[in-house]
């Protein structure tokens, strides 16, 4: 060890013993829902500030994380869970709110929803997905703005295909 840990140089190759006074540990961040207690998703505050119908002075400037569970009203939620963005507070209908909606958007950049994948054969299912993948390729797409989950689709996409009757 060395002398600016303050540990013996006879301590060799073992682990160096701070006193843990010295160790400065930053408070971890709470990433289960306020409402729902289940784990979130870390998300952008920029995809937080697109996706909500509020005015954006509401928005803090902290981490923000977005919950998935599709019986819980919360959207998004602050690292502390002080606020939260629930599902009347979002432009945008969720897809993993109304995972079983026809009319839900599981694309949000090129607008596929639950029923256009549901309803498609094996051969129009892969077109889209072709679709999506092309849009990405050409810098087409704006996952992080325009999907709530501030991610891409592709997932979510891949998984409603899954449950469709064309793959059954």
């Amino acid at each position: 060890m060395s002398d600016s840990c303050g540990c013996s140089t006879e301590a060799g190759n073992s682990a160096c013993e701070l006193p843990a006074q010295n160790i400065e540990r930053k408070p971890r961040a709470v990433s289960t829902c306020p409402e729902c207690g289940k784990k979130g998703k870390p998300v952008d505050g920029q995809t937080v500030k697109a996706m909500l119908s509020a005015s954006l002075r509401e928005v803090k400037d902290t981490e923000y994380f977005f919950c998935k569970t599709e019986t819980c009203p919360i959207v998004y939620f602050s690292m502390d869970g002080s606020q939260t963005f629930s599902t009347s507070q979002i432009r945008e209908r969720v897809f993993q709110k109304e995972s079983t909606a026809s009319d839900i958007n599981v694309c949000y950049c090129f607008r596929h929803t639950v029923g256009d994948i549901q309803n498609s054969s094996g051969d129009e299912q892969k077109a889209m997905l072709d679709d999506i993948n092309a849009g990405i390729k050409a810098e087409q797409c704006a996952c992080d703005l325009r999907n709530p989950q501030g991610s891409c689709c592709l997932g979510n996409v891949r998984a409603v295909i899954q449950t469709s009757p064309a793959h059954a």
